[in-house]
């Protein structure tokens, strides 16, 4: 019989949920414990069948075999260093190099967008062996419990980061974690995540929200607006809904890689804006050719 898990998730939102029913719909946890701060969220988890139970913050650790830190990562850079300490220390007065043998069967992982200050964080902690740094490239532009859904993971990629830190039998749990999720793991140094991050999602986050803010604008005066938008505004402005509270600290930590890459994404602004206003038929025909590209990329 296929060995368990014992896991607790703390942020009930859509990752966190998405997770916690899958990992226990597929054999993976036996039993799914969930820690969530908003009193409605953690009523409506439980309601809903996400977790078997709603636990304390400061119990996550009690009987858990795996932690899953599924919150904005300004919160999770400011828990990490916390788990870390309670997942070792003995608590019986020994000095800080101390720890309790039954920590080292535990494992803790994050799921957040971005990674640097999250390593940071838990760089040179005794217990940093037990903490896997994930970034599960899934996700839809809706919050809370009542996003979670099941498949939501099947044949994404995860991203792996800075994984020569981690204890080889954490690195297996959260291997064994992410293939019952149906996901590809990539594995790759923080710094490089953040930076390719910025590029392939944080980029299209800011430019929708700048798109529905241009658009918003426009539709005081013309309500007709919204009558004529098609799929392909839906499609492009659809980011525009995620949620402040998980993307103000993602572009904050992230800051320099995401001002480079819309320095740059201005820069192709103009080059269209200037073949527009020239009339220059031939070149936006070649700043689209090169725009096809990406068909090489994305099917």
């Amino acid at each position: 019989m296929k060995h368990q898990y014992t896991v607790t998730v703390i942020g009930l939102g859509l990752i966190g949920g998405s997770m916690a029913v899958d990992l226990r719909r597929r054999g993976f946890a036996s039993r799914v414990m969930g820690v969530e701060a908003d009193p409605v969220n953690a009523a409506a988890a439980r309601q809903i069948g996400l977790v078997d139970q709603v636990i304390p913050y400061d119990k996550c650790l009690d009987d858990s075999d795996v932690v899953i830190l599924a919150v904005p990562v300004g919160e999770a850079v400011r828990m990490l260093p916390e788990l870390l300490d309670r997942i070792g220390k003995c608590g019986k007065g020994e000095g800080p190099e101390e720890y309790c043998r039954n920590g080292y069967g535990k494992t803790i992982i994050d799921v957040c967008s971005t990674k640097s200050a999250l390593v940071k964080a838990a760089e040179g902690h005794p217990m940093r062996g037990r903490y896997v740094s994930t970034h599960p490239m899934a996700g839809t532009e809706y919050s809370g419990p009542w996003a979670a859904m099941s498949g939501m993971f099947d044949g994404k990629a995860c991203v792996i980061c800075d994984s020569g830190e981690s204890d080889r039998d954490a690195l297996e749990t959260v291997e064994k974690l992410y293939d019952v999720l149906n996901m590809r793991t990539i594995r790759m140094e923080a710094a490089n995540h953040d930076m390719h991050a910025a590029y392939v999602s944080h980029i299209s986050h800011v430019t929708s929200f700048a798109l529905a803010l241009t658009v918003l604008k426009q539709e005081r005066s013309d309500r007709h607006i919204f009558d004529l938008a098609s799929g392909g505004f839906s499609s492009t402005v659809r980011l525009a809904k995620s949620n402040a509270d998980m993307w103000v600290p993602i572009l904050s930590q992230n800051r320099n890689n995401i001002l480079d890459v819309i320095d740059t994404y201005m820069d192709e602004m103009k080059a269209f804006r200037d073949a527009i206003a020239a009339g220059d038929e031939a070149g936006i025909r070649e700043l689209i050719g090169e725009a096809n590209r990406i068909r090489r990329i994305i099917k």
